[in-house]
């Protein structure tokens, strides 16, 4: 999901199970930072077309 080896299956105190449910819940990083270029470029291009 591109987060660092480990970041949610090594986690001391956590079962197994419980982890993979929080990872399931998780965000992929990749998408979000797509989508916030994405929204960007689209605020950028109204505001040029508005002025």
């Amino acid at each position: 999901m591109g987060w660092p080896a480990g970041w949610t299956t090594d986690v001391p105190g956590i079962p197994r199970p419980e982890l993979i449910r929080i990872g399931g819940n998780g965000v992929v990083p990749q998408q979000t930072a797509a989508g916030h270029q994405h929204l960007m470029n689209v605020a950028h291009s109204a505001t040029r077309l508005a002025a």
